[in-house]
């Protein structure tokens, strides 16, 4: 009998475009999203931003601000031009262990983390922000290739699924690279991948062409794609420029 398990993928964006603001809605939204997994990228390690939210969430659906998510958080590397931000996840589900992979450009991970599903099989929730230069589609490409041969390579198992901002259109290197053994869960669903995942209006860049940047892909493993959806789209009910992130955010229910 399949299982089903609900994976989310959304940018915290630091502490940038009014987060003292905005941070309640992020918080909301991210509850009422019921995911057993949260991909998270652009946290702000210094105002500990994820621990914020991963308390926030269990204190308003237990009492209690350690359950029911656990919260696996990975610092990426400072360079000269500053750090990219932490990537992290948010696990309702049992977490057996996590790692991270280095991808380079300006300090760039992949964090694995490995957890039980319900029917005792395992799974891997990967999240990840790919190197964001527009332009610099090579790098990208490189960190697909590096991101994939670790994830067949070590430790490797059935299912997997890949979630976060992957800096580029479904046309680019990358992301064509990842769907070469991978599924859009949205693409599964609908038959295209989103026409624009950023930016919103919080961001000073709304006035930009939209872009499809964020995904959840899913290993051939995953039996069936139930649902895909946005969230963290909502804005406030007083101020329709204030949003949860300047990305939207995609949310899937898998059966595995």
């Amino acid at each position: 009998m399949d299982t089903a398990v609900t994976v989310a993928t959304i940018s915290a964006h630091g502490r940038e475009d009014r987060w003292p603001e905005r941070r309640r809605l992020l918080v909301t939204q991210l509850m009422e999203s019921g995911a057993d997994l949260i991909s998270l990228q652009e946290i702000s390690s210094p105002i500990r931003q994820a621990v914020w939210l991963c308390k926030q969430i269990n204190v308003r659906l237990s009492g209690s601000d350690r359950e029911p998510y656990r919260l696996v958080q990975k610092g990426q590397r400072r360079t000269l031009r500053g750090s990219p931000g932490a990537i992290g996840v948010l696990s309702r589900l049992p977490i057996l262990y996590s790692e991270s992979l280095s991808l380079g450009y300006g300090g760039r991970l992949a964090l694995r983390v490995h957890v039980e599903l319900p029917s005792h099989q395992t799974m891997d929730f990967v999240t990840t922000q790919l190197h964001l230069v527009p332009f610099e589609k090579e790098a990208r490409h490189d960190q697909a290739l590096k991101m994939m041969a670790w994830l067949y390579g070590h430790k490797r198992v059935p299912i997997q699924v890949i979630a976060g901002d992957m800096g580029e259109s479904p046309e680019g290197l990358a992301v064509r690279h990842i769907k070469q053994s991978f599924r859009s869960a949205y693409e599964t669903v609908y038959g295209r991948d989103p026409l624009a995942t950023y930016p919103t209006a919080l961001s000073n860049k709304s006035s930009e062409m939209g872009q499809c940047r964020d995904y959840v892909f899913i290993s051939t493993a995953v039996r069936h794609v139930s649902k895909v959806e946005f969230f963290c789209d909502e804005s406030a009910s007083e101020d329709n420029t204030l949003y949860p992130s300047d990305h939207v955010g995609l949310l899937a229910t898998l059966q595995v």
